[in-house]
């Protein structure tokens, strides 16, 4: 069996809806409103670091604050409603930094349907555009005139050469499309060949000892070289394959 061969046959076994409800997916998939995927999506991702079970725990406590209604609750919410998040913490992501976001979100739906707009500044239909379209989000994210400065090292920007892992695997889920029912598919504009595959801790590790990555540290330059790797198995669907390399790392410890 061929490495592409062996690689499709894991994003077989482990891109299917049995994957969900141990990882951090599982809170977007508890909502079918767009802007309720969206937003619990992106804090989902923004949150993906340490165990999966805090990091869910950690989500569910939050949304439970915005009554598990989070579009609505961004948009209407009165300066009492945000007392409780004062005492919302997961590692260095404080209040602060969530009420931060949830300001961000009440400007940003006061003015866009769909949080895809805030990432498609600048947008080019290139293969090669995410690291420009990742750069100008982080920007566009950040453009209130209060945004605390603490804030900005929550939202990676390939402008300091980060990997972007978290930021890269939202979009994973909001732009793959296919029938498998783990990534909504539910962006029109960026297109799954332009996705950049999340490199994090295992994905990494299983990418170097399958020769998919040879560069030494692991940052922007690394994530890109492993998809246009990828690219060679797809190119039209190359982050799929961030299942295959994350199933083997977690699952397997390959």
């Amino acid at each position: 069996m061929d490495l592409k061969d062996f690689l499709d046959s894991k994003v077989e076994k482990y891109n299917q809806p049995g994957f969900i409800p141990l990882d951090p997916i599982s809170i977007p998939h508890g909502f079918t409103k767009k802007q309720d995927i969206e937003i619990t999506g992106f804090v989902a991702s923004i949150l993906a670091w340490g165990q999966r079970k805090t990091i869910i725990n950690k989500c569910v406590e939050l949304f439970a604050m915005m009554d598990n209604a989070p579009h609505d609750f961004i948009k209407n919410h009165s300066e009492n409603d945000l007392k409780p998040f004062l005492n919302f913490k997961h590692r260095t992501f404080n209040d602060i930094d969530t009420l931060y976001f949830i300001e961000f979100f009440k400007w940003y739906y006061s003015k866009f349907e769909s949080l895809e707009t805030a990432f498609l500044q600048g947008y080019e239909a290139d293969v090669n555009a995410m690291g420009h379209l990742l750069t100008n989000f982080h920007d566009f994210f950040f453009q209130l005139p209060d945004s605390p400065k603490r804030t900005r090292k929550h939202i990676a920007t390939p402008r300091r050469k980060a990997a972007c892992k978290r930021i890269n695997m939202f979009l994973r889920w909001m732009v793959r499309k296919d029938s498998c029912g783990v990534d909504f598919g539910i962006w029109e504009t960026i297109k799954p060949s332009q996705l950049i595959c999340p490199c994090d801790i295992h994905v990494d590790r299983v990418g170097r000892k399958l020769g998919l990555i040879t560069r030494k540290q692991t940052d922007w330059q690394t994530a890109v070289e492993l998809t246009e790797r990828l690219r060679l198995f797809d190119p039209s669907d190359p982050v799929k394959y961030d299942f295959a390399l994350f199933g083997l790392g977690i699952e397997e410890k390959f």
